[in-house]
């Protein structure tokens, strides 16, 4: 049961995910001005290319347009992070307390199966790092809530600007370890139906990252 597809069906959205990965990612800064002319340049499409997957962009909140500016990839900043934290909390809280209600058996076995793929990973103890889609642990419980405007609100609307915190400041160090402790602790919640302590879990799990990314924009 899958609401968007991460697969490109055009040029547009090839370049589009391009740019969003290299945004998410770091490889194009916080607070870069895009220039059409070079971007268009780059990836070898047209300026119009260009400009349309910008506007998507802005319109997943990765990029803002600013006055005698034009547009610029956002800032990471600790306002920024406490406002979208907020929102994330209340909104994948309740996407865990309905994936409690709401999925299968076997979505249940998948997510435990994914879990145990990222155990691997975790063991080295300096890196959590989650592609987008059906490998990041979150993206799966807001699919298996079942409710297309939740799912609406969270991918299409503040996913990936939430996924350029995690990745560029989130992914690493002692958090790793108890970032996974907490993803198990709500997979075996969501395993038991106990929608309360599934909402309670994701809701305490949000709140620690986000102090956790807190400490490292206050540090640099």
């Amino acid at each position: 049961m899958t609401f968007f597809t991460e697969q490109p069906v055009t040029s547009s959205d090839k370049t589009f995910f391009q740019l969003r990965k290299a945004i998410v990612e770091g490889n194009i800064a916080p607070g870069t001005k895009l220039s059409e002319t070079e971007l268009s340049t780059k990836y070898a499409v047209s300026r119009a290319v260009i400009r349309e997957a910008i506007n998507r962009l802005e319109s997943c909140h990765l990029v803002e347009r600013k006055a005698n500016v034009g547009a610029r990839v956002v800032a990471l900043s600790p306002e920024g992070l406490v406002e979208l934290y907020q929102v994330r909390e209340s909104l994948e809280g309740m996407a865990a307390r309905l994936a409690a209600k709401n999925m299968t058996e076997q979505e249940i076995t998948e997510l435990n199966t994914l879990l145990s793929s990222h155990f691997q990973e975790v063991k080295g103890g300096e890196s959590y790092y989650q592609e987008a889609g059906d490998v990041d642990f979150h993206y799966r419980i807001i699919i298996g809530s079942k409710n297309k405007h939740l799912i609406s609100m969270l991918l299409d609307g503040i996913y990936h600007l939430v996924r350029m915190y995690r990745v560029q400041l989130g992914m690493s160090g002692p958090r790793v370890t108890t970032a996974f402790d907490e993803h198990k602790h709500i997979v075996q919640a969501i395993a038991n139906r106990d929608e309360e302590l599934a909402e309670l879990l994701m809701r305490r799990h949000i709140l620690y990252s986000k102090n956790n990314i807190q400490t490292k924009l206050v540090d640099d």
